[in-house]
């Protein structure tokens, strides 16, 4: 039986460790707070993330805390006309087998959690900061900060943007500043006013900024996240926010928009930051997944959904795995996953750029394009990303 260690309690990192585990291996994850915990709040989650989900055994205690919406919607933000629709109705779930839902970050780290705590093969540790790993030949020594080290057969990194396994296999220095801004706030629903309640997804598109807001917490919640290209190249995270700062940032909002905005209290705020695909995620025993292997901008909602994905697939090509066999198969998840997981950083930047912030011409370009198409040509267009099945991924055959 194999013995997995995993540096990373995030999304990413427990998803890896149920899938190891519920492949029949030994897991022990290191995570580096004292607490496991998942900060954030609102997270997007298409039907590929559900198939995940499923997979994992976790999709009906994330579902019910989660808001299936009606749509995706992209508005101008100084008109509120519509721009865009994606209906998410019965026809685009016979299409996708799973709806679109928005879900608190928390909600479904912790039913990530709990399943992990439940399982006897895994072992949680907290206050364990992986700092760096040797590869031993028949197994990798991984290094921590105060320390203590533990053998594996195999190490996986799920420790996010700001790697220590990524810095020690890649090398290749801190994230991409992007230059955007976004502050995020929760609201309780009920102190929003009932015309501005919509089950949906709204995306506000003004000139270099942009509003999304969607109801979470089984609807009692309203999540609030706003983003100016502010050309920012100092990263921050979560860093306290005071609200006239936030509202003084985009004085064109329409009445609407503005009256969103103004609900929001607590405002915390990030400098967004990713890094561009690279080929390497691997090194004999150990590889990267999740935010660790290809960070992205949040524009195609996709950054969880595909830590889902590297989950399932590691862990059906883990099982069954003899100790000889583990670099192969590495080799063969980092093949499996780098070609989507790059496409989808490559159409974050995209997005952010054409679609969510343009102006003038570009942004009247972006008009006509969307105006083209119909509710079947929107489906089309995101199929490549929501029609994803990762569990069928057939598992090797030892040689």
């Amino acid at each position: 039986m194999l013995n997995i260690a995993i540096a990373g309690g995030g999304i990413g990192g427990l998803a890896a460790a149920l899938a190891c585990a519920r492949s029949g291996l030994t897991v022990q994850v290191l995570e580096r707070n004292p607490d496991f915990t998942e900060l954030g709040a609102g997270i997007q989650l298409a039907p590929n993330a559900f198939r995940a989900l499923d997979l994992l055994g976790v999709a009906e205690q994330v579902r019910a805390s989660a808001v299936p919406v009606d749509s995706l919607r992209l508005l101008d933000a100084r008109s509120a006309a519509t721009l865009a629709e994606l209906p998410l109705g019965p026809g685009y779930r016979k299409r996708f087998g799973n709806p679109y839902a928005v879900v608190h970050r928390g909600d479904l780290h912790a039913a990530l959690l709990s399943a992990c705590r439940a399982h006897g093969r895994i072992t949680l540790l907290a206050g364990t900061e992986v700092t760096g790993y040797e590869n031993t030949g028949g197994s990798v020594r991984v290094l921590t900060a105060r320390g203590r080290a533990f053998e594996a057969d195999a190490l996986i990194g799920a420790d996010g943007i700001r790697s220590k396994v990524r810095a020690r296999l890649v090398g290749d220095g801190g994230p991409r500043v992007s230059g955007h801004t976004i502050h995020r706030a929760v609201v309780p629903m009920s102190d929003v006013p009932p015309e501005l309640r919509w089950n949906s997804v709204n995306l506000w598109a003004g000139a270099g900024w942009h509003l999304v807001h969607y109801p979470i917490a089984r609807g009692e919640q309203l999540n609030l996240a706003v983003t100016r290209d502010d050309g920012a190249r100092r990263a921050v995270a979560g860093v306290p926010t005071d609200r006239d700062t936030v509202l003084s940032g985009f004085p064109d909002a329409h009445p609407r928009a503005r009256r969103l905005l103004e609900l929001g209290g607590n405002w915390r705020t990030w400098v967004l930051c990713d890094r561009a695909p690279t080929r390497k995620w691997t090194e004999r025993r150990v590889s990267l997944i999740g935010d660790a292997a290809h960070p992205m901008l949040q524009y195609a909602a996709q950054g969880a959904c595909m830590a889902l994905e590297d989950a399932v697939v590691l862990g059906r090509l883990l099982d069954g795995c003899p100790p000889d066999d583990v670099e192969r198969r590495l080799e063969r998840f980092v093949a499996l996953r780098q070609e989507r997981t790059a496409r989808a950083q490559q159409v974050s930047q995209w997005m952010g750029h054409a679609l969510y912030h343009p102006s003038g011409a570009e942004a009247d370009a972006r008009d006509a394009m969307l105006s083209s198409l119909s509710a079947d040509g929107l489906m089309d267009a995101v199929e490549w990303l929501h029609a994803h099945d990762a569990g069928d991924v057939p598992v090797p055959v030892h040689p």
